[in-house]
């Protein structure tokens, strides 16, 4: 590139610890890099005194996606930036066409860690404990193990979560582990979940490198191949797989739905889960499949084995538990 990248990015703390990450792999391939701040409404929604709007200034509808990426994704269409660095775990399942996934870089850590200084295990926590969090992912696979815990609503970044529970506002927290490996913030992480405990979110711990879907055939393509060299392709697999999964079961993020893929033995392996927001019912499904296979069709067998074990039913409250 004979011209700076420009990469833009939330001012938060882990947002811009991915952007510098990023930067920094960019300009060891030689490339120069700049990073905006773009602040979204998702961020300005942290403080207490903000009041949301009804819809973005171009009437679109606000969701819990939208707020954190739409004004990047609107300095992106502009050509103010080149590059947007995401957590692969907040993009939609299907991206608006005029945007392109150009790298997913090898991904960090994508179990959920429980943070407790007085007790090194969610079994370990006395009865009615409070637990931080506001992911239904989270609040219905927990209660799937620990029936009786109870849950404090706490949003904010890393730091105002690690700040609220060191507070006592709650007994435990539940936090990406990727986030904290990154930060540098796990002294208090006693305990990373399983994934088949607690089935991460699809697309946790990896990065997802956003640019114009233009670059791929407008000719100047040298920005894309300037980011594609930073891709992971069994990361890219792996998270294309679970995201097919999310798409199968209705795309949405509010879903309490978690899927992680991996290889082993040279086969692919898919955990895939589904809870109640009560935790009173739960379907779980691992699809394994010969590496030759494509992601979005591994995803499908995958979401096929979890409907066909009641997730459908237990995601629109119908499911009804099957006589001994």
């Amino acid at each position: 590139m004979t011209t700076p990248i420009r990469i833009g990015s939330r001012g938060s703390q882990l947002a811009l610890w991915q952007a510098n990450h990023i930067a920094a792999q960019l300009r060891q391939h030689g490339h120069a890099v700049e990073i905006e701040v773009i602040r979204t409404v998702g961020d300005r929604m942290q403080d207490p005194t903000f009041v949301a709007p009804a819809t973005f200034p171009d009437g679109t509808a606000l969701d819990a996606k939208g707020i954190f990426i739409k004004e990047i994704e609107d300095a992106l269409a502009a050509n103010r930036i080149d590059l947007a660095v995401h957590s692969l775990k907040d993009l939609p399942t299907t991206l608006d066409p005029r945007f392109t996934l150009a790298a997913i870089p090898p991904r960090a850590d994508a179990r959920d860690a429980f943070i407790c200084e007085d007790h090194w295990g969610l079994h370990m926590l006395p009865m009615g404990s409070r637990i931080g969090t506001t992911s239904p992912r989270r609040k219905a696979m927990l209660l799937a193990l620990r029936p009786d815990i109870e849950f404090v609503e706490m949003r904010g970044n890393i730091d105002t979560r690690l700040r609220k529970w060191s507070e006592g506002q709650a007994d435990a927290l539940v936090l990406a582990s990727a986030g904290l490996d990154r930060l540098g913030r796990t002294e208090s992480v006693h305990q990373r979940f399983s994934v088949d405990e607690i089935c991460p979110a699809p697309g946790q711990g990896a990065l997802a490198l956003e640019t114009r879907a233009n670059h791929l055939n407008d000719g100047d393509a040298t920005l894309y191949t300037a980011i594609r060299a930073l891709n992971c392709c069994d990361t890219e697999f792996a998270t294309q797989a679970e995201r097919a999964v999310l798409a199968a079961l209705g795309g949405g993020c509010q879903l309490p739905l978690g899927a992680y893929c991996h290889v082993s033995d040279d086969h692919w392996h898919l955990h895939t889960m589904v809870a109640a927001p009560d935790g009173e019912a739960i379907a779980h499904y691992i699809e394994k499949a010969p590496r030759n296979i494509s992601p979005t069709e591994l995803g499908e067998l995958a979401a096929a084995g979890l409907t066909a074990r009641g997730a459908r039913e237990i995601l629109d409250g119908s499911y009804q538990p099957q006589a001994s």
